[in-house]
């Protein structure tokens, strides 16, 4: 899938790269050109323990949920077709477009690559949107990770559409036309207060990566979430930090007797 560049006044929520497929990566890399060394805190990046999470979140009614319902991810992608020729491209209330996302402008191409990845999908003719692409995707919110010997959580809100909560222009649409949602695998709807609960978790166990330019950080996809919040920069300020993902994997989902 083709992966949009973040916003920096948009908040990232912790989340482990690409767990909502069939295929994640074992790891992560950060390298860094520019940052905020003058205001301490600024353009910070975060990575949370996720062993830590896992056993606070099991002590829970969420994680008991989560281990027996699992998780079912959707994605609404937009037509870019719908949107030749206008201005609303430039007004950050598109995420991605399928032909985007996909590669391809033919529905029936889209469909057969998105079914490939195990993917569910259907079509939405939208006055506004076009012919739009939501896909489903059931998966556990646990993987086992051999090196730990053991399932723990690797799944967060990052993948519903608390994500745009800051995200300029998608923030103003309501939560049924935002690009992502996420249920339990019986597609019952997770509360608010337990998207909080997930969220405070991992919150708990955050730990601050300071940059500095030609800083390097690798690390862990499963063992670790990553994620930063918004960024407002002075005149004069600058923070780029260029991203590189590592060796894909596919996942196994849990192993009933190592919980």
């Amino acid at each position: 899938l083709h992966i949009r560049p973040t916003i920096s006044e948009a908040h990232l929520h912790y989340h482990h790269e690409m767990t909502y497929k069939t295929h994640s990566i074992e790891s992560i890399g950060f390298l860094c050109k520019h940052a905020v060394t003058s205001r301490p805190g600024v353009g910070y990046s975060f990575v949370s323990d996720s062993v830590q999470a896992h056993d606070t979140i099991m002590q829970t009614d969420l994680g008991q949920k989560l281990k027996d319902k699992g998780l079912c991810f959707i994605r609404r992608l937009t037509d870019a077709n719908a949107y030749r020729g206008t201005h609303r491209n430039d007004q950050n209330t598109v995420y991605n477009h399928w032909q985007k996302s996909w590669m391809t402008d033919d529905p029936i191409e889209a469909q057969k690559i998105a079914e490939g990845q195990g993917l569910q999908v259907s079509w939405i003719e939208s006055p506004d949107d076009g012919l739009m692409m939501e896909t489903r995707y059931y998966k556990s919110a646990f993987e086992y990770v051999p090196m730990l010997d053991r399932n723990i959580l690797i799944t967060s809100i990052a993948d519903d559409g608390e994500w745009f909560d800051s995200w300029p222009g998608i923030k103003d649409l309501p939560q049924e036309q935002r690009p992502m949602d996420m249920k339990f695998g019986d597609d019952s709807d997770i509360s608010f207060q337990e998207k909080q609960l997930w969220t405070d978790i991992y919150d708990t166990y955050g730990i601050p990566i300071q940059w500095s330019a030609g800083d390097v950080a690798v690390v862990c996809n499963l063992r670790f979430a990553h994620g930063r919040p918004a960024i407002e920069l002075l005149p004069g300020e600058k923070r780029e930090i260029g991203v590189m993902l590592g060796k894909l994997f596919e996942r196994q989902e849990t192993r009933e007797d190592k919980w």
